[in-house]
């Protein structure tokens, strides 16, 4: 195989095959400092320790009616993650905003998803940070659309993971390494099942590859875990407050016996907001149906964020 010059190369890789490039609405990269829409060219340095190292934090942000959800709160949890791992953005937060907000517009549609990434920067293949003489920022805008009536309608179906809940240094860190996540992903795509929850050391439940998960209680209190083996959910912190409005509400600890008699199981993310979980294990929740309070905090969730929500 012969070598070829930047020009040819980059010929070569705008031709090249790009799976997953429809969804792709525009990103940023700050060493180049514009913004792109086309996808092709969205790639990230091989030696930003970013990608080889797991050095860096991210966020995944909604967008509807032309509004950002929780814009600030995921900002505030982004600062707490790169704080965690002694990482700051290349540019001052305010700015880190106002490119997520730039971004959103860019990417042109009223529904979607932000994505932000922090990473340590290129600069080598080593271990070290100290090779990285700046760190990386990159934002995309990606189509993404809700789940559908018939998914809330239905619910999903949950099992316990075999992969273990993160260790309590980590979890509340969004850290870019999500092997476990992915895994649980895998785990739950090969048993045909929606969502795989991981349980911690003492057998409480943690958290959904991708979201934090609740319960309503026997007692009909809304329990959330508490946020030492799961990552302090934006949306999860969200739907507590709301619902303290009209019911009882608790952090604590969930162990796994307790989930046979609950009334409801929820999972909550920046997309759906709220989802029920209507089978565990193989067995149903409550019914076997969504049961009143996913329904409501769903319809809840999405007036109060929309009404929050940063305009674009």
């Amino acid at each position: 195989m012969n070598a070829v010059d930047c020009h040819a190369y980059l010929e070569k890789m705008l031709a090249a095959p790009r799976p997953g490039m429809e969804r792709i609405l525009a990103f940023y990269e700050h060493r180049v400092g514009a913004i792109c829409t086309d996808a092709r060219a969205m790639l990230a340095p091989l030696d930003d320790h970013l990608c080889h190292r797991g050095d860096g934090v991210f966020e995944s942000i909604a967008c509807r009616g032309r509004r950002i959800f929780q814009l600030d709160a995921h900002i505030t949890r982004l600062r707490n993650s790169a704080a965690g791992l002694h990482l700051a953005p290349p540019c001052p937060w305010e700015e880190v905003r106002e490119r997520i907000i730039d971004m959103a517009r860019a990417g042109g549609d009223a529904t979607g998803a932000i994505r932000v990434l922090i990473g340590r920067g290129p600069g080598g293949f080593g271990i070290s940070p100290a090779e990285c003489p700046a760190s990386s920022l990159y934002i995309v805008a990606m189509r993404s659309t809700p789940p559908s009536p018939d998914t809330y309608a239905r619910g999903l179906s949950a099992f316990r993971s075999a992969i273990p809940a993160k260790q309590e240094y980590l979890a509340r860190i969004k850290n870019i390494n999500y092997l476990p996540n992915v895994l649980m992903s895998e785990e739950a795509r090969a048993k045909g099942m929606d969502v795989a929850i991981s349980f911690d050391g003492q057998d409480c439940m943690a958290e959904a590859a991708i979201a934090n998960v609740g319960i309503v209680d026997r007692d009909g209190v809304l329990v959330c875990p508490e946020f030492t083996s799961t990552l302090p959910g934006t949306t999860a912190i969200r739907a507590l407050e709301l619902a303290a409005a009209r019911m009882p509400v608790r952090q604590r600890p969930v162990r796994a016996e307790e989930l046979a008699s609950v009334r409801e199981m929820l999972f909550f993310s920046s997309t759906p907001l709220c989802v029920a979980i209507t089978s565990f294990n193989g067995r149903p929740v409550g019914d076997g149906r969504p049961g009143p309070v996913a329904l409501w905090l769903r319809d809840a969730l999405l007036e109060a964020l929309t009404a929050e929500g940063t305009p674009f």
